[in-house]
């Protein structure tokens, strides 16, 4: 292995989450007053933490969004996941094959930890991820495109940063990892390689992960 830590971003890495919870965040956005499209939302709103969200509609419109945004967001997506979600293609077996060599790896998102839980039930993969693997922008203080998450999530598995790489699919992820020191890969499965200028390298199957990590 080149690494001794693994980070994968997680939805759209992990699980196939940002299809849905788009969709979802611009019917809801578009109902508030705030027209936004699925493209729309792609754009600004992809690999964001919520508070992004709220500075953003907040920047473009001068008006907050409810104080509820975030909880009954946060129920439709899950509702959605439930019926849903799967886990991105290829990765289960990514992930098997880091467990059976014991490498170490662990998930960072910037998405909340319930979130991140109610995926992985969802789509099969949280026998992979016990409590101390996972982190989410809800640790730090700021999200993605600050490297906070990234760097605290390998102090917490106790490896240097430039010992890491990011599993990516997000520009603001890119950065992220880029501030944090650390190579990063971007997945290009839904997200245009011209968008994820300065990643390390760049892969469009899950399949070709393992290889590159050698």
């Amino acid at each position: 292995m080149r690494y001794d830590l693994v980070i994968f971003d997680n939805d759209g890495v992990l699980v196939d989450s940002e299809p849905i919870s788009n969709r979802h965040l611009a019917a809801y956005l578009t109902e508030l007053g705030h027209a936004t499209s699925y493209e729309d939302s792609i754009r600004d709103y992809m690999g964001s933490a919520m508070h992004r969200i709220h500075e953003l509609v907040l920047e473009r419109s001068g008006e907050r969004l409810p104080a509820d945004f975030d909880d009954v967001f946060h129920a439709r997506v899950f509702a959605a996941f439930e019926r849903e979600l799967e886990a991105v293609a290829g990765v289960a077996d990514v992930l098997e094959k880091l467990a059976a060599d014991g490498v170490p790896y662990c998930v960072a998102s910037s998405g909340s930890h319930a979130r991140i839980r109610v995926g992985h039930r969802a789509a099969g993969i949280d026998r992979w991820f016990e409590d101390a693997r996972i982190f989410s922008s809800e640790d730090v203080g700021r999200g993605k495109p600050a490297p906070d998450l990234f760097l605290y999530a390998a102090e917490r598995m106790g490896v240097a940063p430039w010992r890491c790489v990011v599993v990516e699919d997000s520009p603001l992820g890119v950065q992220a990892a880029n501030a944090a020191g650390m190579d990063v890969y971007g997945f290009t499965a839904m997200t245009p390689a011209a968008k994820l200028v300065g990643a390390t390298q760049l892969f469009s199957d899950m399949g070709e992960l393992l290889d590159l990590l050698v």
